[in-house]
């Protein structure tokens, strides 16, 4: 919705009248009004109010004309105070069209006098276009020379001395500026790169015309830079480093945020002021293969949104209770809650699905993206970006510290069936946000991942065989961690229909796997993400480890019997394979989490192939126990694998084996009885072996003739049960002294454990900091009565300062058990809306008089080794 209209009716404030300001006031005030009230209640992407720049800075005779773009830029703020969309965006004089084009014979010469300039359709459009974008509540877009309008008008609005050029500004641009920087750049050696973050924030904050310093994580790009700015930035970085070091032109590019450029330049600049190193010829860093084959790869870190299950716990507790999450149609109400709707009468029954609740939502601005770009975004990449920052904090990973990292992503997509609802809609089909690079590169993009970024597109098979991608890279060295998944949306009426034909889909809506009644699956959709390491550097980092990946293999049909017909030798040789990669004897597996689609002939080959290999040397009474997860949420397609392996890695820490649903009389395209495999039709301990860990294999089978397989093992070796996550090792923690006193000596006898500690809470906006303590809340009930209440409050308290990002809106919780932990949780749940602080630096002062008593700080020095370490030194001077 685009608000664009305007009335002139110029004249003195003395010359004027109320109804010339009627004129002028009510097309815009009233019009504006009422078009807000009239779309309150509608779903819009943008509201847009064309002010005028008038309205902010004034212009002679144009009183009205000030108070009515006024008011449109104070009616942008309200709809934003209301959670609606609106913008005002006060344009100067376009060139060629509008009323002061109309008048442009009249008014230029005042104008020129002032400064003002005019600008052609084609920048407008493009300002225009990246204003809607950044999506700003109030902007100006006009086209100044401000030196004529510094000497000409005495009277400025103060809001614009920053714009403007002054003596000032020219000695801050001076050589003797330039050597104030080199010098506190060698007089500070161990505060170099914090120095460069804080001279780089004010060159920033003065090429944008910022009000404030930018945040140096934030991207100039994202903070409104075009490439103008980037070579105005460039030349004053280039007066202040005085021929110590040239920028070059695409530094903006290379290093596209504050923080990145800063630790750039910090290599850069090296020893200033000293003679430069002579220039050696270096060469390529060599990765040779870094793990044997026997070695495992660990699964630290999982996150899902399925069908019915938002999260990992949720996906377990329906799992545990045998929940059947395929629902008649999308049950929730938003703007796709009727597709299935839209399938002919004659494949009613095909409406069934797994459906993720609440699929249209996305947390844009968590991401820095428009709302506008990100209607554009296939939900797939939305899906994507959200769980694969959850795997990581379910890893006890801050996200933020994996920028620049050599860690990879693999993805299993497909595709997109979003482009049926863009082609019939107001925006058209978007490549960049339907294509299955930019799925994967966007994440990529978001946290800063330098390593291989793949989608891969088999199918049913997809997201297992980016898992087998995924371990060769980190057993080849190629990578250092992985984080690899997979997404699906079922969007199309098209496809499901065409499925339907294929006889791909169960007409009943139920996915029976190994029964007789089955006759195909239910589509499925979600999302599904772990986090993966090499298993000796997960132990070495104190990793909590999900199970490990032993063997994977890959491969195809070949000529079998057609392309989409299922091959049971061809997924013989693909398990052996996998088992042979992990070193693991057929028989010593007790569970596989099938591909189990419910084909009355699929299933059967199958069970036939992995009973063949399983099924050597196994005792007859441990038999290879068979379940599918696609009878609980549907076939989730390219993402079918991912949530395969995590319920398998959900059952072993768990120690029991959920039910395969809609299992009553077994297919009898098999001889059960002669065969050493059973379906698990209710919810089963896993088997016991304390010589070994549990282990499991995980198979997916694309329609194309992939066949994939995982061997997974459990870890540790007994199970810890219980809904509550297991911990990592624990590992001991060094002490950084500041670098002023890095020298000093620690204290060798034991640090008494902390009795006091500290809960940080963060979020990008109030509200999200409140829901968070409210999670927290949640998570204590959850603890209530499991463990060592000390060891998971402290592991807690840990992993939320270490392992989270920290975001603007920051609270925190002092505490001493779970009691007063809760009270302070409580508190901040319930808190009034606040606004973010800028940080500030935090430093304790003894003053050594006027309130001393006995013991103080006995406390700190008995269990912080850094206080102790400084006060042993005063005590010593």
């Amino acid at each position: 919705m685009i608000h664009s209209v305007g009335v002139l009716s110029d004249g003195a404030l003395t010359n004027q009248s109320w109804e010339r300001f009627e004129t002028v006031l009510w097309p815009k005030v009233l019009g504006a009004w009422h078009l807000h009230r009239a779309t309150a209640d509608r779903d819009l992407d943008m509201f847009v109010l064309f002010s005028s720049r008038v309205g902010v800075m004034g212009n002679p005779g144009q009183a009205n004309h000030a108070a009515a773009n006024a008011f449109l830029d104070q009616l942008a703020a309200h709809r934003r105070a209301q959670g609606l969309p609106g913008q005002a965006i006060a344009w100067g004089a376009w060139s060629e069209i509008g009323e002061a084009a109309e008048q442009r014979e009249r008014i230029d010469r005042q104008r020129s006098a002032l400064g003002g300039r005019w600008f052609t359709p084609q920048q407008g459009l493009r300002a225009f276009d990246q204003l809607v974008r950044q999506d700003v509540t109030t902007s100006v877009v006009m086209s100044m020379d401000w030196s004529v309008f510094e000497e000409a008008v005495e009277d400025r609005p103060p809001f614009l001395e920053d714009l403007l050029s002054t003596e000032s500004d020219d000695e801050a641009d001076s050589p003797a500026s330039a050597a104030d920087l080199l010098s506190q750049l060698q007089d500070t050696p161990a505060s170099r790169e914090e120095l460069l973050v804080s001279f780089l924030q004010q060159e920033v904050q003065a090429v944008l015309r910022l009000s404030t310093a930018p945040q140096p994580t934030v991207g100039f790009f994202d903070l409104g830079m075009d490439s103008l700015m980037a070579v105005e930035l460039r030349n004053r970085l280039n007066r202040a480093f005085a021929e110590e070091y040239v920028v070059p032109n695409t530094v903006v590019f290379d290093y596209p945020d504050i923080a990145t450029l800063a630790r750039h330049l910090v290599g850069e600049l090296g020893e200033v002021g000293s003679a430069p190193a002579a220039q050696v010829q270096s060469e390529p860093e060599s990765r040779p293969m870094v793990q044997r084959e026997e070695d495992g790869i660990a699964i630290v870190g999982m996150a899902c949104r399925f069908p019915g299950a938002p999260d990992i716990a949720a996906f377990w507790h329906q799992l545990e209770a045998g929940t059947d999450a395929v629902t008649d149609g999308r049950g929730d109400s938003g703007s796709w809650g009727d597709l299935a709707e839209d399938l002919p009468t004659e494949y009613a029954a095909y409406r069934q699905g797994g459906f993720v609740e609440g699929i249209e939502q996305f947390d844009s601005r968590f991401f820095r993206i428009a709302p506008i770009e990100a209607r554009l975004m296939d939900p797939r990449q939305r899906m994507l970006l959200e769980t694969s920052w959850q795997a990581l904090e379910d890893a006890g990973m801050d996200p933020d510290r994996l920028r620049g990292s050599r860690t990879g992503l693999y993805a299993g997509i497909s595709t997109s069936e979003y482009r049926d609802l863009m082609t019939g809609g107001d925006y058209g089909v978007s490549y960049l946000g339907t294509a299955a690079s930019m799925t994967v590169g966007r994440i990529s993009f978001a946290l800063g991942l330098e390593g291989p970024t793949i989608p891969v597109e088999l199918n049913c098979a997809s997201s297992l065989v980016a898992v087998h991608q995924a371990v060769m890279g980190l057993r080849e060295g190629e990578v250092d961690m992985a984080l690899v998944g997979g997404a699906h949306a079922v969007l199309s009426p098209d496809l499901t229909r065409e499925m339907a034909e294929l006889g791909m889909l169960s007409a009943s809506g139920r996915c029976r796997a190994f029964d007789a009644a089955a006759d195909g699956f239910a589509r499925g959709e979600g999302c599904g993400m772990v986090v993966l390491k090499r298993l000796s550097e997960a132990e070495a980092d104190g990793d909590r480890i999900w199970g490990v990946i032993r063997g994977s293999a890959v491969n195809q049909n070949g000529a079998s019997a057609g392309p989409t017909v299922p091959n049971g030798p061809a997924q013989e040789r693909v398990i052996e394979e996998a088992l042979a990669r992990g070193s693991v004897v057929p028989s010593e597996v007790d569970y596989l989490e099938a591909h189990g689609s419910g084909s009355g002939f699929g299933d059967p080959i199958e069970v036939q192939a992995a009973a063949a290999v399983y099924g050597k040397g196994r005792e007859a009474d441990r038999p290879l126990l068979i379940g599918s997860v696609k009878t609980n949420i549907g076939h989730l397609e390219p993402a079918a694998g991912i949530a395969s392996l995590i319920k398998t890695a959900l059952a072993m820490k768990r120690g029991v084996i959920p039910k395969n649903l809609h299992f009553q009389d077994p297919n009898p395209h098999l001889d059960w009885d002669q065969l050493p495999v059973r379906v698990v039709s209710a919810m089963t301990d896993w088997p016991s072996h304390p010589e070994r860990p549990p282990r499991a294999g995980v198979s997916a089978f694309g329609i194309s003739g992939t066949n994939s397989h995982v061997v997974v093992e459990g870890y540790p070796a007994d199970s810890d049960g219980g809904m509550q996550l297991p911990a990592g090792s624990a590992q001991p923690v060094a002490v950084f002294l500041p670098e002023p006193l890095a020298d000093l000596p620690l204290a060798e006898e034991e640090i008494r454990t902390r009795g006091t500690r500290f809960l940080p809470l963060s979020g990008k906006a109030d509200g999200a900091l409140r829901e968070l303590a409210g999670r927290y809340l949640s998570w204590l009930d959850e603890c209530d009565g499991e463990g060592d209440a000390e060891t998971i409050l402290a592991d807690m308290a840990w992993t939320a300062g270490v392992g989270r990002s920290h975001f603007d809106y920051r609270a925190g919780v002092v505490f001493r058990d779970a009691a007063s932990l809760r009270d302070g949780l409580k508190t901040i749940a319930k808190a009034d809306e606040g606004s973010p602080v800028a940080a500030t630096k935090v430093a304790f002062a003894f003053t050594g008089e006027g309130s001393e008593w006995v013991g103080m700080g006995q406390a700190l020095y008995e269990s912080e080794p850094v206080v102790r370490a400084v006060l042993d030194r005063c005590d010593a001077v």
